[in-house]
């Protein structure tokens, strides 16, 4: 066993240790769509009934939106489900799929997730220096919703890591590939209509 791969498999526990703080806050996370989906609900039909809004209200939902989004996006590397173009991707051999996903995470992911931590901390730092509060009347604060893109990029450079690791590790025959038998939704979704047309 050469060097790569000992240091693989001593990186391998801190890949899964990662991948179950991702899915822990993930699985939490993605309840606040339905907290979103509620305050949204609820301003439109104060809105509505008593011709009354409230721009902390619509701040909120928002805030609720961009949490999702950036905290989640980890969970969403993890499970394998960013944007790619599948249709080509599926051409290409294996090799050259896990190939594409290591120079990807090395060059384009790790290095854009450290620009957005490095810019990211004056950002919110001069927001929380002066308790920046919304432009709107009776917004909310802003510094706490800057917080999320430093905080949301650093969960995903942390993510990216792990997948740079398993991947690795996949390539060197380490570990099975976790997303082998992972059935894209879109391919399910085509199958589940073919199959019921087939029933008919």
């Amino acid at each position: 066993m050469g060097a790569l791969d000992a240091g693989l498999k001593a990186l391998l526990p801190i890949s899964r240790g990662i991948d179950a703080m991702t899915t822990w806050i993930g699985k939490r996370i993605a309840w606040l769509i339905l907290a979103a989906v509620l305050v949204s609900a609820a301003n439109a039909s104060v809105r509505k009934i008593f011709d009354t809004s409230s721009n902390s209200w619509l701040e909120l939902q928002w805030i609720l939106f961009g949490i999702v989004f950036l905290l989640c996006s980890p969970w969403t590397l993890l499970a394998n489900e960013h944007i790619r173009i599948d249709i080509v991707n599926n051409l290409m051999p294996k090799r050259v799929r896990d190939t594409i996903d290591v120079v990807g995470h090395t060059i384009f992911l790790m290095p854009l997730t450290i620009v957005m931590i490095v810019t990211g901390i004056p950002f919110f730092y001069r927001s929380f220096a002066i308790n920046e509060q919304s432009g709107n009347a009776g917004g909310l604060p802003q510094w706490p919703a800057k917080s999320l893109v430093l905080v949301g990029f650093t969960l995903l450079l942390i993510q990216a890591i792990s997948e740079l690791i398993k991947r690795l590790a996949v390539m060197r025959d380490l570990i099975p590939d976790p997303h082998a038998a992972q059935v894209n939704a879109l391919e399910a979704e085509v199958e589940h209509i073919v199959e019921a047309i087939e029933k008919r």
